[in-house]
């Protein structure tokens, strides 16, 4: 199954609350969450204070992409916050085995993102013990981005990496998706689709959702 997961970077901040709630009620399958510190991207969202005063307002599993540097500073801050999957970059943590563990320590599922140029090679030694792999299809750091087609061969490998392991791991792709190219990165093997833009574009959610949902399902 796909899930579609609303990328609240793109939502109106006025109304986070009220559009959560609306993206729950209009058939998203998961909440995804930016954290960026201004430093491993050139862009500041919010944090963890934040995340909880909207945790209450949806029954979504929330993703908690962390976009910082060191990320283990803030594992336990987002779990506190309500998170059900965090995130980190294979690219900002120097112990990115330790990370995943302290992760599930929370009782969290962890995952791992690769940026645009980063190679899929460096997820074999960990793939054993993660929950999620996230393939950025943009430089990560701002939304409205274009896809990046070499991404496409990349999901490829990592589909491919995941059968051979033989564990149900989550493969999702976040950036530049919308209701013209959804088929062809599920066809390369996604199964959890972040849309930003494609979902908060106009204040008809539940159209665009469906929209989404109807470009993978042709």
């Amino acid at each position: 199954m796909v899930k579609i997961a609303p990328s609240i970077l793109s939502a109106d901040f006025s109304r986070l609350g009220e559009q959560v709630s609306e993206i729950e009620k209009c058939g998203a399958d998961i909440v995804h969450i930016d954290v960026m510190d201004g430093k491993f991207v050139p862009n500041i969202s919010f944090g963890a204070p934040i995340m909880k005063s909207i945790r209450e307002k949806c029954k979504l599993p929330f993703d908690v992409h962390l976009m910082i540097e060191e990320p283990a500073r803030y594992i336990e801050d987002f779990a506190k916050a309500g998170a059900d999957i965090i995130t980190v970059h294979y690219e900002a943590d120097r112990h990115i085995d330790r990370t995943i563990n302290y992760i599930k320590s929370f009782g969290k599922k962890a995952g791992v993102a690769l940026n645009p140029g980063t190679p899929v090679s460096v997820l074999v030694n960990i793939i054993e013990n993660v929950d999620m792999i996230l393939i950025m299809s943009v430089n990560p750091g701002f939304g409205g981005q274009k896809y990046i087609n070499y991404c496409g061969d990349k999901i490829k490998e990592v589909r491919a990496l995941i059968d051979q392991s033989g564990r149900n791991i989550m493969l999702e792709v976040d950036g530049g998706i919308g209701c013209d190219n959804i088929g062809e990165v599920v066809n390369c093997g996604a199964n959890v689709i972040v849309a930003g833009s494609a979902v908060f574009n106009n204040s008809d959610i539940n159209s665009n959702i469906k929209k989404l949902r109807d470009g993978y399902l042709k």
